[in-house]
């Protein structure tokens, strides 16, 4: 008997006793010593070792109890088979040879796998003929596949992405076709000697109310970037997807070649027509000879003429103009500023530049300041205001100590806290492009815009002589760029239709009764026509009112006819959360419609992020089609 019971454990290295435990295969034989035996248990992370006793399973059982009570154990399956020899005992048969581990797992199929590697490949922006890396097939071979389940090369792997890329073209067009309001964001990116197009799409969902965007193009332009050469572009990617008639904003940032695009080609509107049917016509008996050639011209020349939809121009960039331009005007211009201004910066410049170009200069700020130093870039005003707190950060003491190793000029107390103040004043900026930035509806621009002129104010009292007049160039900078805004319709009801906003943002009682008025005639416009029974035909004609009226029947309880101002009253009084739109149909609708387009175009430019992720030097081969194709079939490219 004890040969048997040593047999079990030697030759098959798997836990088994007298009565051949039917959960020893999860155990894997050390060694044995008199009457004990060391197992190691194959669930447990690293090297768990356990020991036994011959003739019991009682310490394995608690182990697997106390350790393992979340996994599903299986029993011991002895094999079938001709050549199984069965040795029995007195106590019962030997048990048969370990069985392989079954993890659960089901075989990845053929398209599956494809799938996965496509996905890891796209996403982690990897060149296509990863899939012909040895040591990447490798791994791949690693993974449990159905029959004849294999990875392709390059070759076959492109037309699956190809094919890929199709599906998904057309599964976005069909989802366009159900949505009633769109908005894109556009912009143009340079990288390697090679100009693209970028254009991203946004929507909400009429019944989740959720935002969604998408990377539309990214396609390559050719020549010189003139406002015919974009709008051109821009219309040929909207015609290509169906939009023309659903976008009802596009965002670009204030160039002068997008602004004169759509100035140039904005669309006609019923007040151009009806200028155009205005013009006197000839008399009955005059007789007008005309061209036929210059009539047939003509009508070329409107079939070809372009038709960009609304422009709206970047918050974010605007922003960002005032806080370089206007500021640094003001702070030039001020006798009160002009100096230390200009010192303060230029030993910041100073520190910026030494650090950055000197490993040994890098150290000795670590060193003392126990930080880094962050530099600033020339495109985004943000890195600069970062990059000034960061040093205003730095005590005194050490801010010396620090400019005095390194060859610089020290700073005194007056740049020192000119530097305190500066940030003081401008961080209500540096929060609102943050919001703005962000994926925000285009209501959030203007209450945006509101907090930003208070809290600029409420920080005035704070600031010295240097810097008082800071708030008040900052607020009649911000009134003067975005003057087209702040009265602007569709931005005052975007913002109206917003729950979280409603009229709130509005301190001044006039304007807030002039926007709720302007609310309640756009409701007006916009409620369904079923909701307005003044506005349906009768049903009765002429010929059949007769009949009518030689039947009698008792009158009918009236409807109750469609108000705006109700609707109006009970949404400015209801909740603030997104979803009590659902009950108020009419405001939802002009909730989608004004607030899909974004206040700044910054999701085009994080597209360009990724962009750059792909078109790197060593890929500078890469067509133009497929840059475009992989950059669209990243899965970052939808956003929920």
């Amino acid at each position: 008997m004890d040969v048997l019971k040593m047999s079990s454990f030697s030759t098959h290295s798997t836990v088994a006793n007298p009565q051949h435990w039917k959960y020893g295969h999860y155990f894997e034989f050390l060694s044995t010593k008199d009457l004990n035996i060391k197992v190691r248990c194959t669930l447990c992370v690293g090297e768990k070792v356990l020991s036994t006793f011959k003739n019991t399973t009682s310490n394995l059982k608690k182990h697997l109890e106390s350790q393992h009570s979340t996994v599903k154990l299986t029993e011991r399956v002895p094999p079938s088979g001709p050549k199984q020899r069965a040795v029995t005992s007195a106590e019962g048969p030997t048990p048969p040879k370990q069985q392989k581990l079954d993890f659960g797992a089901k075989p990845v199929s053929d398209e599956e796998l494809k799938k996965l590697v496509a996905q890891y490949i796209v996403e982690e922006m990897l060149p296509i003929n990863t899939v012909d890396s040895p040591s990447f097939r490798a791994i791949i071979k690693k993974i449990p596949t159905s029959v004849n389940a294999e990875l392709p090369h390059r070759t076959t792997f492109t037309s699956y992405l190809e094919k890929e890329f199709t599906e998904m073209e057309r599964n976005l067009k069909a989802t366009l076709n159900e949505i009633d309001f769109v908005s894109t964001t556009a912009d143009i990116w340079t990288a390697n000697n090679r100009s693209y197009m970028g254009v991203t799409l946004h929507w909400i969902s009429r019944t989740t109310l959720e935002r969604h965007k998408v990377a539309l193009a990214c396609r390559r332009i050719r020549g010189r970037h003139t406002y015919d050469v974009i709008g051109t572009e821009i219309e040929n990617i909207h015609s290509s997807y169906g939009l023309l008639n659903k976008v009802v904003a596009t965002v670009t940032d204030n160039g002068s070649n997008f602004v004169k695009a759509f100035q140039v080609y904005h669309p006609v509107t019923e007040s151009d027509d009806e200028t155009e049917e205005e013009e006197p016509s000839p008399k009955d008996d005059d007789v007008t000879f005309s061209d036929l050639s210059e009539i047939l011209s003509a009508e070329n020349e409107s079939d070809g003429q372009l038709s960009l939809p609304p422009h709206r121009r970047c918050a974010s960039h605007t922003i960002n103009i005032i806080c370089t331009r206007d500021v640094e005007k003001h702070l030039t211009t001020n006798a009160e500023s002009r100096a230390v201004y200009r010192s303060s910066t230029a030993k910041c410049t100073a520190l910026w530049t030494k650090s950055s170009r000197s490993t040994l200069a890098s150290e000795t700020v670590e060193e003392i300041s126990k930080r880094k130093l962050l530099i600033p870039t020339s495109t985004r005003w943000n890195s600069f205001f970062d990059a000034v707190k960061r040093i205003a950060e730095i005590p005194m003491g050490e801010l010396n100590t620090l400019c005095t190793k390194l060859g610089l000029k020290c700073f005194k107390d007056q740049e020192y806290q000119f530097l305190h103040e500066y940030c003081m004043a401008m961080k209500p900026l540096t929060a609102a492009l943050d919001i703005l930035q962000g994926d925000c509806p285009y209501g959030t621009l203007l209450p945006t815009l509101e907090v930003l002129m208070q809290k600029t104010q409420a920080v005035k009292d704070d600031l010295s002589r240097m810097t008082a007049g800071l708030p008040d160039a900052i607020v009649q900078a911000i009134q003067t760029r975005f003057a087209g805004v702040l009265d602007d319709k569709d931005a005052l009801l975007a913002a109206a239709s917003c729950p979280k906003f409603k009229l709130r943002w509005l301190r001044d009682a006039g304007r807030r009764e002039r926007v709720k008025q302007l609310l309640t005639a756009e409701c007006c416009t916009t409620a369904p026509l079923a909701k307005n029974p003044a506005s349906v035909p009768s049903a009765t004609t002429s010929s059949s009112q007769g009949e009518m009226d030689f039947f009698t029947f008792e009158a009918e309880p009236e409807e109750e006819t469609y108000s705006a101002e109700k609707e109006v009253m009970d949404y400015l009084m209801s909740g603030y959360d997104l979803q009590i739109l659902h009950k108020f149909s009419s405001i939802k609708t002009i909730f989608l419609k004004y607030n899909t387009p974004t206040p700044s175009s910054a999701p085009v430019e994080r597209l360009f992020s990724l962009g750059g992720l792909v078109l790197t030097p060593k890929r500078n081969r890469l067509s133009d089609k497929r840059f475009e194709k992989l950059l669209s079939q990243n899965p970052l490219r939808f956003y929920p």
